[in-house]
């Protein structure tokens, strides 16, 4: 019995996420069908993108509340450049240069700013995640909306509707094997690198990662600006999903991706989780909405789902670390 309890607390989330397929392919014929799952994967990509960040910065005990708002201003970063210099008429200067990498590494790099940015003033400014991040959300919100002119940008090139929009080979949707190529890769940095040893040690002892004498500040640091990265990953795939920019992009992205991670299993508390779970728990949510939309449930009633959810999961949460005080007094 005990080696059976042990089983299943290591499977996570992904039991209840087995139980949901079954008691949502019974209830509608229509969820098993190909074209939905497929449906459900494409839809989720991008919270699992932005999800593996937030984990990151999870992880250490802290949030970022500001990674929808990155989403939009590193979205209209590329999309504004992409538009100036596609009207250029360098011709010595291949237009896929100017016109799609430029704009991608400048996105990228915008992202980074906002990430060293949040990273900066909570660890070395001490101030608290919540409200640095808080601050940053509207600022970035802000900027989009002034280097936009509140305007929407349309109409991207061929590749970038690809990365939203195309399939690898002809049955994946591109935007959801992204999402898994970052999760494999973030999932073995975090368990085989030094940097991801610090990064569960930042969240669970503090002092302890700090008297060992490594730089606790760069960790924190890096892990706000890794965030950021992801975020301007995100905003490329939903740019090519839309094949628009708005600086309304990726609102209510932050409660999606902390959902996804503490569903997933990462504690809120820091220390404890992993980027698999945080795929799965974003999975587990894009199931849940497409579950209710298949019933025809009110969309009212999916955000009080997805907040029961959250809350029943941090409770969990809190159950489980009160016995792991418990037995080590």
């Amino acid at each position: 019995m005990k080696n059976a309890s042990k089983i299943i607390a290591k499977m996570g989330i992904l039991p209840v996420l087995l139980l949901l397929i079954i008691v949502l392919s019974i209830a509608s014929p229509y969820f098993l069908q190909w074209s939905n799952l497929i449906n459900i994967l494409h839809q989720v990509s991008i919270t699992a993108i932005i999800g593996v960040g937030m984990t990151f910065v999870i992880l250490t005990g802290g949030i970022d509340l500001s990674v929808g708002a990155i989403v939009a201003l590193s979205g209209l970063t590329m999309a504004v450049t992409h538009k100036y210099f596609y009207s250029l008429d360098l011709a010595p200067v291949p237009k896929v240069l100017l016109g799609i990498v430029v704009p991608i590494l400048l996105a990228v790099l915008a992202a980074l700013a906002m990430g060293l940015i949040n990273g900066v003033m909570v660890s070395v400014g001490k101030v608290p995640a919540f409200i640095m991040t808080f601050g940053m959300m509207n600022m970035a919100r802000g900027c989009a909306y002034i280097i936009s002119d509140s305007n929407t940008i349309s109409v991207f090139p061929d590749a970038i509707r690809w990365l939203g929009n195309g399939k690898v080979f002809g049955v994946l949707p591109v935007p959801i094997v992204i999402a898994m190529v970052l999760v494999l890769i973030v999932a073995w940095v975090l368990k085989y690198t030094k940097f991801g040893r610090y990064v569960y040690a930042l969240g669970s002892n503090r002092e302890a990662l700090r008297l060992s004498g490594v730089n606790i500040k760069r960790v924190e640091i890096a892990v706000y600006m890794i965030s950021a990265f992801v975020c301007s990953i995100g905003a490329i795939v939903l740019i090519g999903k839309l094949n628009v920019a708005q600086p309304v992009a990726g609102d209510g992205y932050e409660m999606d991706a902390i959902a996804a991670a503490i569903i997933g299993g990462t504690s809120i508390y820091g220390g404890e989780g992993n980027v698999i779970g945080t795929f799965i728990g974003a999975i587990l949510v894009g199931t849940i909405r497409n579950g209710l939309n298949l019933l025809n449930v009110s969309p009212s009633v999916q955000p009080v789902v997805i907040g029961a959810a959250i809350v029943l999961a941090v409770f969990y949460d809190k159950m489980k670390s009160q016995k792991k005080t418990k037995r080590s007094e």
